[in-house]
C-alpha cells in the first residue's frame, strides 16, 4: 500500500511553454491540453502535437500543465524519448475554450491514449470537486471511499463501487475540508491505495489517478492533479 503522490507539473519546459502560448487563458479562444504519462512500463516519452513537440523526456506517474493549444483537429503522437517510433498516434478534436486531459494509459503492449474533457467551472461556494479515473491496469474493478480521515471502512458503504480499467467518474462535489481517500478490490476492505488525510480547500478541483507501481502491477499507487486553484 502507498500513498499518494502529488504532481503538479513536469518540468520547466511546460512552465515556460504556457507562458510563451499565453499562460493558459482559455477565454482567448485557446483549447487548453494537459498530458499524462500513466503507462508503467513504458520509458520516458515525448509528446507531439499535430507534429510540433510539446513536451520532452516525461517520466511515467507525472502530468504537464494545461497546456493552451490552437482548436481544431490534433493528431497526438507519443514517442519513447530519443526515439521516432510512436507508440500513440490519434486523433481528436480540440474545442475552444475547453479543457482536456490526455493519458497515455495502460501497459506498452497495449498503450493507447485516454482524452477526458474536463469541466473547471469552479465549484459552488464553499465546495470542493473530486474526480477519480481508473488507470491501474493490473487492478480488477475497484471500490473507493471518500470519507472523513480514519473512519471505519466495515461501517462505511463505497462512494464509487465497481469501477473498471479506464473509467473516469463524474466530479463529486463536497464541503471543503480533509478527506481520506481509499482504493479496493471491488466487494472488499482490503485497502490497495490510501491517501492519508488530504486537506482541500475551497474552490479547489482535483482529479485522483489509481496507477500501477513503476514497471506495472503492485503496490498499486495513485497522483492526484491540481485542476483548479
Amino acid at each position: 500500500m502507498r500513498h499518494f503522490q502529488r504532481i503538479t507539473g513536469i518540468a520547466l519546459l511546460a512552465v515556460l511553454l504556457a507562458l510563451a502560448l499565453g499562460c493558459g487563458d482559455s477565454s482567448k479562444g485557446t483549447a487548453e491540453l494537459r498530458v499524462v504519462h500513466a503507462s508503467p512500463d513504458a520509458p520516458n516519452v515525448d509528446v507531439y502535437l499535430n507534429n510540433n513537440k510539446i513536451l520532452t523526456d516525461v517520466p511515467y506517474e507525472t502530468a504537464s500543465a494545461y497546456l493552451p493549444e490552437t482548436p481544431g483537429s490534433a493528431n497526438v503522437q507519443v514517442d519513447p524519448t530519443g526515439t521516432t517510433t510512436a507508440v500513440i498516434n490519434s486523433n481528436e478534436t480540440l474545442v475552444a475554450s475547453q479543457y482536456y486531459t490526455a493519458f497515455a494509459i495502460g501497459p506498452v503492449s497495449s498503450i493507447s491514449l485516454l482524452v477526458t474533457q474536463d469541466d473547471n467551472t469552479p465549484p459552488p461556494s464553499g465546495q470542493v470537486e473530486v474526480r477519480i479515473v481508473h488507470g491501474s491496469p493490473s487492478a480488477g474493478p475497484v471500490d473507493v471511499y471518500v470519507t472523513a480521515p480514519g473512519a471505519d471502512l466495515a461501517t462505511t458503504t463505497p462512494t464509487l463501487t465497481n469501477v473498471p480499467f479506464e473509467a473516469v467518474s463524474a466530479y463529486l462535489t463536497v464541503p471543503a475540508g480533509s478527506y481520506e481517500i481509499r482504493v479496493t478490490p471491488t466487494g472488499t476492505k482490503t485497502v490497495a491505495i490510501d491517501s492519508g488525510a488530504v486537506a482541500l480547500a475551497a474552490g479547489q478541483i482535483r482529479t485522483v489517478v489509481a496507477l500501477d507501481a513503476p514497471g506495472g502491477g503492485t503496490p498499486l499507487t495513485a497522483i492526484i492533479l491540481d485542476d483548479l486553484n
